[in-house]
């Protein structure tokens, strides 16, 4: 089993230097609310250059004040991905796609048309927020009345497109998302070593900032958990909730 274990401290103030060298450009996709705006955060607090895609209907309250540069459209058509990646020269790509009750999951054919767009630019890395249990997700599409299960078996779609593609790749899937400051415990493990717990949304955001740059995490998927959090923080009911709405 592999272990990564980061100190939030320590993680942002080594990142941080880094980037006064060199700032990079990255690419975000769900970056207007959960993990993705905590991503962004810390890349922006890092000195790094983010443009985010973002749908006309998107709420950018908390992206406003972190100085991001915006692209417009909606991830399921084709066009509009390709025209954020043609917007500027990027370093990185990272998906934390997400979607709600009632509309088309993005989760196969939106980061479809993601590492599509990112091979035909030659960006070669790229991160993609996923779920924990996405393993365990049906192998043929269930009912429209299993909503769990279409997200699964979205998200396995998406997971196994880029799992089989040319990009270098990192796949974080977390657990059951909490809301509130870091604990600086979350943890990246083995899929086979964990399949279920918590973890606040920016200690996944400080992970995938983590891995970025990690070389020994291309071509990896990991199961993403705070297991000092256990199950006290909330009760199992929540965490069961917590895992299905995870992608926000």
């Amino acid at each position: 089993m592999r272990m990564f274990r980061f100190c939030i401290a320590l993680l942002v103030g080594t990142f941080g230097a880094a980037s006064m060298a060199h700032a990079a450009n990255y690419l975000v996709f769900g970056g207007t609310s959960g993990c993705g705006l905590e991503t962004v955060k810390l890349l922006r607090g890092a000195g790094h250059e983010v443009t985010a895609f973002v749908r006309p209907t998107s709420n950018l309250e908390g992206l406003e004040p972190l100085g991001v540069t915006y692209v417009v459209g909606n991830v399921l058509n084709k066009e509009d991905v390709d025209t954020a990646f043609a917007s500027g020269s990027f370093d990185a790509v990272i998906s934390s796609l997400g979607g709600r009750p009632g509309e088309p999951r993005p989760d196969y054919v939106g980061n479809k048309h993601i590492a599509d767009a990112a091979q035909a630019s030659g960006i070669a890395r790229y991160i993609q927020v996923s779920a924990i249990g996405v393993d365990q997700a049906p192998t043929e599409k269930p009912e429209p009345s299993n909503y769990m299960g279409n997200v699964m078996y979205e998200k396995k779609r998406g997971d196994d497109y880029v799992i089989n593609g040319p990009l270098d790749f990192t796949i974080i899937r977390p657990g059951g998302l909490l809301d509130g400051p870091p604990t600086g415990n979350g943890k990246l493990l083995a899929r086979e070593d964990t399949t279920g717990g918590t973890i606040m949304r920016s200690d996944v955001a400080a992970l995938v900032v983590a891995v970025l740059n990690d070389p020994e995490t291309v071509g990896q998927v990991y199961n993403v958990i705070d297991p000092e959090l256990k199950d006290s923080r909330i009760g199992a009911d929540a965490i069961n909730r917590q895992v299905q709405e995870q992608a926000e």
